[in-house]
């Protein structure tokens, strides 16, 4: 298969590869592409880019004595694990509940992409909807659906799972961007169920925010402008589609 000129193949495969969805021989002759096809690399580099900072959100865990036991006994290790203070990147390669629970949370948003995608093609007339996210918990239970109207400027967010928030507390939106590219920017609030529309900034795109975050925050929404002040409740990778 030639997909050398087909950009919007490119992208998919990409997606599929990145998200983990493309399986198989598929992801074997993919990868096999990509070694000598750098606009491959590129776009696979770029949906990384919207996808990895999910994990800077993730809880810490510390894998059971037997996990580490079955994981060495598998692989024949002799030995202990050293004692040492881990990074912060290797505490998360070492997370297993974080890795399955991204990988369920990817599953879901790669069957959103595609129903949404789907919707597209069948409805042409349609307002475009240019952006995608799923939100999730820490569980990777879908809380919310995020899309945006780059056109009508329009953010919608729609709770299928009903939230049950205290009468002093709100549900704020933040706009996460990459790390050192300065913090958080509120998008507003959210109502614990059902469907609110918001504005969409100018350059709220995954460029330059790859994830979206929900907190939970006093009544009216975070006292502190440069940023949220209570805990991440769910978020997800925005994605452009």
């Amino acid at each position: 298969m030639n997909i050398r000129h087909n950009d919007a193949l490119i992208d998919k495969l990409a997606a599929e590869y990145a998200l983990g969805t493309l399986k198989g021989g598929a992801r074997r002759r993919f990868e096999h592409w990509m070694r000598d096809n750098a606009v491959l690399r590129r776009a696979v580099a770029e949906w990384q880019d919207r996808l990895n900072p999910m994990a800077e959100f993730a809880p810490a865990a510390e894998p059971s004595a037997q996990v580490w036991r079955a994981i060495e006994t598998k692989l024949n290790l002799k030995g202990s694990r050293s004692a040492g203070k881990r990074s912060f990147w290797r505490g998360l390669r070492e997370d297993l509940s974080f890795w399955r629970g991204l990988g369920m949370a990817s599953t879901a948003l790669a069957t959103i992409l595609v129903a949404v995608l789907v919707t597209k093609q069948l409805e042409p007339a349609a307002p475009v909807t240019s952006y995608v996210a799923m939100l999730a918990d820490d569980n990777a239970q879908p809380i919310a659906v995020v899309t945006g109207d780059a056109r009508r400027r329009q953010l919608t967010v729609k709770v299928v799972m009903q939230q049950n928030i205290a009468a002093d507390k709100s549900l704020e939106l933040w706009a996460v961007p990459k790390p050192g590219e300065g913090p958080p920017r509120s998008l507003g609030l959210l109502a614990d169920n059902g469907t609110i529309t918001l504005p969409l900034p100018e350059n709220a795109t995954p460029q330059s925010i790859p994830l979206l975050a929900v907190t939970l925050e006093p009544k009216g929404g975070s006292p502190n402008p440069n940023g949220p002040t209570g805990p991440i409740v769910f978020k997800g990778a925005w994605m452009q589609i």
